[in-house]
């Protein structure tokens, strides 16, 4: 098994699947732009390898790019089909070489998704997970139903859902994970359900609600959909955890054990952690600021002048002297203000005390 990692790896891989195809390349694509890999489609045609591109019915604001690349290939005689329009989105991305070697990828075969983005892909020449994308592609080529026959491989609106549970609820220490949009209810109760058993979980990405912390990643754009359960096994898809990705669209994922290509996108997901936690104010900076903000707001309500001006013709009538009702005015906000700090302080701490031990 391989692990492509984007950006890094860019088209060359997938460009030398192409150009080493002996019989067949089978590619199904949702969005397309790399004119190497057309080109290096056309020229197998060319030397006489059968080329069949499934292609999505639809996309968000590309579906006329979309039949442009049906006519260009057509012209240069790759045989195209068209997903059905059942499901929301054919958004799965994936090519079979001669039927021997199988490529899954997070990405679309764009500039965008390629040099711009986090993003990961596995090549694998597994027979049972060759068998089963050409089984899947044969299916939605022929826009005929596919019914689920390998655990390892995961297909929206399938069986992803059932499968990435179970994987989830597998998890005893760790799991790491890259998703853009964390919003399914059943997903979000497993996640913090491992979370309440004591297994650490870390999102670069985004999580609805308030019980499981995300960290938007910094730098790059984030468009992979990965999970690393406890160092040893690793989901990489098209899917995110949000019901219309695993309910009504068809993604494509898979489930694998390589000890290298785990070890690798550990390493990458380490060093994205540790480049965004660089970027995000720590929780004691985040409630120093509150505290701050309310303090300046208070003492910005309060009816200080009134209460100056009173101080200071009472200490006149009684010794004489004189006072610089202003200089008493930024006195006694300073005071005030360092008593409302000290309060929303103490009332903080006293709420997290509180929290922690209710969870």
């Amino acid at each position: 098994m391989k692990l492509l990692i984007q950006p890094g790896d860019g088209v060359q891989r997938l460009v030398k699947g192409i150009k080493k195809a002996k019989d067949r390349v089978e590619i199904m694509i949702f969005r397309f732009d790399r004119v190497e890999i057309e080109r290096a489609l056309i020229n197998a045609v060319e030397r006489g390898v059968f080329v069949h591109a499934l292609i999505a019915f639809t996309n968000r604001g590309g579906e006329q790019n979309l039949r442009k690349l049906e006519k260009s290939f057509l012209a240069n005689g790759i045989t195209v089909a068209r997903t059905a329009d059942d499901l929301v989105r054919y958004h799965g991305k994936m090519m079979i070489v001669d039927r021997k070697e199988l490529y899954v990828t997070g990405f679309n075969f764009t500039y965008l998704d390629i040099e711009r983005s986090r993003s990961f892909g596995v090549i694998t020449r597994n027979p049972k997970l060759v068998s089963e994308a050409t089984k899947l592609f044969e299916a939605d080529t022929k826009r005929q139903v596919y019914s689920a026959g390998n655990s390892k491989f995961l297909v929206s609106p399938v069986n992803a859902r059932k499968e990435l549970a179970r994987f989830i609820q597998g998890a005893k220490k760790e799991l790491l994970i890259y998703d853009p949009k964390i919003s399914d209810r059943g997903m979000l109760r497993l996640l913090e359900e491992r979370k309440k058993a004591g297994v650490d979980v870390r999102i670069i990405g985004c999580a609805s609600g308030k019980r499981l912390a995300a960290c938007e990643l910094k730098r790059i754009r984030l468009h992979t959909r990965t999970i690393i359960r406890d160092r040893t096994q690793a989901f990489l898809g098209s899917q995110s955890l949000r019901q219309l990705e695993l309910d009504a669209r068809r993604e494509i994922g898979m489930i694998f054990r390589d000890a290298s290509g785990i070890k690798q996108a550990i390493r990458i997901f380490e060093e994205d952690w540790a480049a965004s936690a660089e970027d995000r104010p720590s929780p004691e900076r985040k409630r120093s600021k509150v505290i701050k903000k309310v303090a300046r707001a208070v003492t910005k309500d309060a009816a200080l002048n009134p209460v100056a001006k009173k101080v200071v013709k009472s200490i006149r009538n009684k010794t004489g002297v004189k006072l610089d009702r202003d200089k008493l005015n930024r006195a006694v906000e300073g005071i005030l203000k360092n008593v409302v700090e000290k309060t929303a302080e103490k009332a903080a701490e006293e709420t997290s005390n509180m929290v922690a031990k209710v969870g």
